[in-house]
């Protein structure tokens, strides 16, 4: 069975038993600071473990996309490790619990109709206390006792929060893979015969604070199933490699590098290592992630290295992870469009990354060969731990390579140390980590709240409502009296609140004897529209009629900002590839803010034609039409669906004549036309291949350009000339610059010549050495510089060292040469001992070296310290 199949089988078995399918996000995690990938099919449905959100069905499926890498340097050596894979999983929220989920899964493993596996080779794993799963599997399944194990460590536990008893379940690969003499023989021992293939959480108890355990008012199911795995046992193969899902990649890489999978132990490795990490790489860039020195993009940047590293173990020295890309692709379209959708992208990232790489490991072999001079002349024949890994955490060369390198010139690696700094930088991170798992505690007055509130304010600016609901400290209550801060639900409301990146409305809400301001409007659990409130005299009560009212200048602004913000998305595909995709939005009343995956910065061009493009649209007044759509047909529509955005089986589809077309639960105006302008006002990098633009729309954007206007009439005035003649004056005054500027160039060469003069006649001897020391008058490093090169030509042999005050700074350079630095001395170490004199340090070369130091004060003793020095460095047979 085809790992498509499988995958297809098991939605379609739990569309049959009730439930929803959640569609899998992206890698990428939303509202989620906890979390750097997704890292399980749990990890986005925690909004609906802890309360947060309210499922439209408490029965949820999917297939998750998901990254983990605490485990990288197994990947490739072990049958199941990887970096990317897909989790299967069914989930209850306060739904059904064992009996079901336990008997489903049985049926889904064991039905010829689905799974088809021999019940004789299917063993569980169950806590010691859990005498409900036990009797479902023994009882009611018919599981014989010896094939159900006791584990204590069966108990999904993060601390506070919900927690319960698991059962797994485990798949015989064959008595020969286990000694039955092993003690870890047996269903969730360490060992290859017993494989875990499906995991069931029972979550019926909230860990409290103090320690203790209570029921859960409503239990929850949650399970994982890893395609991987279950491909493995159905397709009857040794390794997840094995499978459809690998061996595609394994075998056009063997085409490529001109190798066979399956004969040499190293070229299997190698092999699975690059077809494990093209996957990762290929997901995660579709999904918008970039190569990077830092979080998720330093992670792939990793991966991407480590399968070039593996690949020139195959010989091969060229760019080539990135012609993978249409396999992964091609094995996924199933499922997964995106790497499909975004092959070209995807590609090119990869191949910019997979060339800078080989350049960086040419440099890497340039750094470990100064490494090596370095440990010769320190009489060392071993590169230290702490050198082999920063070739390796810094320039991204590979250990391996280090000691194959140190190998041929007679040196060994330290590998202890190596694997110490290793150690260092694993226990960094994971103490950086947050617990991936971790769910609130449940309850609270907005979770088991529920009211009727229906939000009308997309053809509604006011309304005529009563007040549902009101929370003050998270109590519910019946009155809110004057100078209170609460929250209020309303029957109905037209106030928005804040999502898919448009800022909440504000307004006012008024009764009999009473009104409110209200500050902020966020979304509850079930969707209702929560009002943050301040009243600012009388008292509200419970039940009470009021006229909710919104802010209608704000609003105004900010409709005309979203619509923008959709009509500046697609001229940037236009413009700049369909690559380009949303990353994060701010639309508020006074600006629009656009983050969106690119790689490199936009050039003037491109920006001008972008804002060209959005104008246009603008100008033609096109009508914006909303519309209400099954998710499906609005998909089939082409519509494009924002970043962070989940949707329902019913969305909002909100269509600009024919140009732009996304899902969308915002407001926007009637018509392109009442956006009036819109102004790009910057462009800048937040991040690897994300960049942001901040523009703004109406008399913001006119206000923006009555500024630059009256830059450019004093700017004309300051330069006495009409303002269309600024950039021609401006021009005429750069040459004019240009000019004096190297009429001071050739003045102060003529004044260090002269001084050179002055200076020569100061050379004095020491122990046979001809030394001239001086401090001089110098701008800067450079002019110091400038007056050495001409003293040198001047004194041939000898040794020079000026000293210049620059504000409250020394700087400092000396000349050493080519009879002395054979002699003995060295220029490097020479400016050193002199810096320091004078609180400062520096080095160079044999013959040329420059130094800064912090006491100007001391310079003239720093300077006499060379007569000092100068002696003691000197080879008796070299004086003079």
């Amino acid at each position: 069975m085809k790992a498509s199949e499988i995958r297809r089988k098991f939605l379609d078995f739990f569309v049959e038993k009730g439930h929803r399918v959640e569609p899998s996000a992206s890698l990428v995690p939303v509202d989620d600071p906890s979390l750097l990938w997704i890292n399980s099919g749990v990890a986005t449905l925690k909004k609906y473990f802890d309360g947060r959100l309210t499922p439209e069905n408490p029965r949820i499926v999917n297939a998750q996309k998901s990254i983990r890498t605490n485990d990288i340097e197994n990947v490739g050596y072990t049958a199941r490790h990887h970096t990317f894979f897909e989790m299967m999983g069914n989930f209850s929220i306060g739904d059904y619990f064992k009996e079901e989920a336990i008997t489903w899964a049985w049926e889904f493993l064991t039905s010829p109709k689905w799974m088809g596996l021999e019940p004789e080779k299917l063993s569980v794993t169950i806590h010691p206390e859990d005498e409900e799963a036990y009797r479902i599997w023994h009882e009611k399944i018919g599981i014989p006792e010896e094939r159900i194990v006791k584990l204590e460590e069966n108990f999904w536990d993060i601390g506070e929060g919900p927690s319960g008893p698991n059962t797994e379940i485990f798949y015989d690969l064959g008595e020969e893979l286990c000694d039955s003499s092993d003690p870890e023989c047996y269903p969730g021992g360490e060992n290859e015969r017993f494989l875990e293939v499906w995991n069931l959480v029972f979550s019926q108890f909230n860990h409290n604070p103090d320690g203790t355990y209570t029921p859960l008012p409503k239990k929850n199911i949650d399970t994982g199933m890893g395609l991987e795995r279950m491909a493995l046992v159905l397709q009857k193969v040794r390794t997840n490699y094995d499978t459809d899902l690998f061996q595609p990649i394994i075998q056009a890489t063997c085409k490529k590098a001109g190798v066979q999978y399956g004969v040499d132990k190293e070229t299997d490795i190698a092999l699975k290592v690059i077809a494990d990490h093209i996957r990762t790489v290929v997901f995660a860039v579709a999904d918008g992630v970039l190569p990077s020195n830092e979080g998720r993009g330093y992670v792939l940047r990793r991966l991407l290295r480590r399968a070039v590293r593996y690949g020139r173990k195959l010989g091969m020295d060229r760019p080539f992870l990135f012609e993978l890309t249409g396999v992964v692709a091609e094995i996924m379209k199933d499922y997964y469009p995106e790497p499909a959708d975004k092959q070209d992208f995807v590609e090119r990232v990869i191949r910019g990354e997979e060339e800078r790489f080989l350049e960086t490991l040419s440099e890497g072999l340039r750094i470990l060969e100064d490494v090596i001079q370095t440990a010769k002349a320190e009489g060392r024949s071993e590169i230290s731990g702490e050198e082999a890994f920063k070739l390796y955490d810094t320039y991204g060369f590979p250990l391996d390579l280090t000691e194959d390198f140190a190998r041929e010139q007679g040196f060994t690696v330290d590998r202890q140390g190596f694997d110490k700094e290793m150690a260092s930088q694993r226990e960094r991170a994971r103490t950086a980590r947050q617990e991936i798992d971790s769910m609130k505690v449940q309850g609270g007055a907005l979770n088991d709240l529920e009211v009727n509130s229906q939000f009308v304010g997309y053809r509604e600016t006011d309304k005529e409502t009563h007040i549902a609901a009101i929370i003050y400290e998270d109590q519910m209550v019946d009155i809110l009296g004057e100078g209170k801060k609460g929250l209020l639900i309303l029957e109905e409301t037209p106030f928005y609140a804040e999502s898919g990146g448009q800022v909440a409305d504000r307004g006012t809400i008024t009764a009999k004897e009473a009104r409110l301001r209200v500050e902020d409007v966020q979304k509850g659990p079930r969707g209702e529209h929560v009002h943050t409130v301040v009243v600012e005299s009388g008292t509200v009560r419970q039940g009470e009629r009021v006229h909710a009212a919104i802010d209608k200048s704000l609003r105004t602004d900010t409709v005309k900002n979203h619509t923008a913000t959709h009509l500046l998305h697609k001229a940037l595909k236009e413009v700049l590839g369909e690559h380009v995709n949303q990353a994060g939005s701010l639309v508020a009343p006074d600006r629009l803010r656009f983050d969106f995956t690119h790689i490199g910065s936009l050039t003037d061009e491109e920006l001008r034609e972008v804002e060209k493009r959005v104008n246009e649209q603008v100008w033609v007044n096109t009508r914006v039409e909303t519309m209400i759509k099954p998710l499906a047909e609005a998909k089939a529509m082409g519509a494009m669906a924002l970043f962070g955005e989940k949707y329902g089986e019913v969305v909002r589809v909100v269509k600009v004549g024919d140009y732009s077309l996304e899902l969308c639960g915002g407001t926007h105006v009637g018509s392109t036309g009442e956006i009036g302008l819109f102004k790009i006002l910057s462009e800048s990098g937040i991040g690897s291949g994300i960049r942001r633009i901040e523009a703004a729309t109406g008399k913001r954007a006119f206000a923006h350009l009555e500024g630059l206007v009256e830059v450019l009439q004093e700017s004309a005035q300051l330069l006495k000339a009409n303002p269309q003649d600024v950039t021609e004056r401006i021009a005429g005054l750069q040459e004019k610059v240009k000019e004096l500027s190297r009429e001071n160039e050739s003045l102060r060469a003529k004044l260090n010549r002269a001084a050179a003069s002055e200076l020569i006649d100061q050379v004095r001897e020491v122990s046979g050495v001809p030394v001239l020391t001086a401090q001089v008058d110098a701008s800067g490093m450079e002019q110091l510089r400038s007056m050495m090169d001409d003293l040198r030509q001047k004194l041939s042999e000898g040794v020079i060292v000026l000293g210049a005050v620059t504000g409250d700074k020394v700087q400092l350079v000396a000349s050493v040469s080519t009879k002395y630095v054979q002699a003995g001395l060295h220029a490097g170490k020479l400016i050193k001992e002199v810096a320091s004199v004078c609180g400062g340090g520096g080095g160079g070369r044999p013959d040329m070296a420059q130094a800064g130091g912090k006491e100007p004060h001391r310079l003239p003793a720093a300077l006499q310290k060379v007569e000092e020095w100068l002696p003691t460095q000197l080879q008796p047979n070299k004086r003079g």
